[in-house]
């Protein structure tokens, strides 16, 4: 499982460097995109056989340096990198998970002390673990929803279109499977996260598709615009806040990026529309 995950990002990544990008001649006989094993081997420093084996997902004897070497090649940026890493199973100075699971009390007391900006805490996999009020009423199918469904990136791809709705989805989306699929680099194999990935492939062509670009991203600030039954438009700014536990945890708020926003985030905190239930 994983040296075939190894295997496929190397290759997809070879085929997005053009020969013109590492300074070759791009040829008149090339029947793939990309550069081919040989360029990628003699540009990296590494043997061609030692790299056929390594795209392959053969198990061979991998170090950070050749790693490196092939990270700079493929022109791979920090998340990538750390992603490669972990694939191939070598030390690259990533951070351990926390092995704790529940989450702190005074968390909890933090996401009621944000309202009435919106609040959440999400793990690696986009399962929601906690929230305030406002969250509450801005996802309110989300938080009401059984709890093997409260993953906000399932509910992306095939909830109903009520509630709050992406409007840049196009945009958001391939953000939210890139940070998953970075995230599942340290999961590979784990039986929770492969019947995820299957679930979401079988039911949502548009996962399948983006899956299938091996896209990796880190929980960065986004901009995202959410139309709500109540209020209309929300333009909001989402920014990521790590959390020392549970492991790979995070508190993610939402910030209003305009003062009509803004508003119509105190309108919903006001007035809690749907909010019919404990957390």
């Amino acid at each position: 499982m994983v040296r075939g995950e190894l295997a496929a990002f190397l290759k997809n990544r070879r085929a997005r460097v053009s020969p013109e990008d590492v300074g070759l001649p791009p040829g008149s006989r090339r029947r793939t995109p990309g550069l081919r094993r040989e360029e990628l081997a003699q540009l990296a420093g590494v043997g061609v056989t030692w790299y056929t084996w390594l795209e392959q997902g053969r198990p061979i004897n991998v170090s950070g340096q050749v790693l490196d070497a092939v990270a700079r090649t493929l022109k791979l940026d920090a998340t990538e990198r750390e992603h490669l890493y972990r694939l191939a199973d070598v030390p690259g100075g990533v951070a351990g998970d926390s092995g704790d699971t529940e989450l702190d009390p005074a968390v909890r007391v933090i996401l009621d002390g944000l309202d009435p900006l919106p609040a959440a805490v999400y793990n690696a996999r986009y399962d929601l673990l906690a929230w305030n009020e406002t969250y509450a009423a801005l996802f309110c199918r989300l938080v009401t929803v059984p709890r093997c469904e409260r993953n906000a990136l399932w509910q992306m791809l095939n909830g109903p279109s009520c509630c709050a709705v992406m409007v840049n989805r196009d945009e958001e989306l391939p953000q939210m499977v890139a940070t998953f699929r970075a995230a599942y680099g340290r999961h590979l194999g784990e039986p929770a996260w492969t019947a995820f990935i299957d679930r979401l492939t079988v039911e949502s062509a548009d996962f399948a598709r983006m899956w299938a670009a091996h896209d990796v991203a880190r929980s960065w600030t986004r901009n995202k615009i959410m139309r709500h039954p109540s209020v209309g438009l929300l333009n909001l700014i989402s920014t990521s806040l790590t959390l020392a536990a549970p492991g790979e945890s995070r508190i993610v708020v939402y910030t209003p990026a305009d003062e009509t926003s803004r508003a119509n985030v105190e309108w919903l905190h006001a007035n809690k529309p749907g909010l019919d239930h404990d957390h």
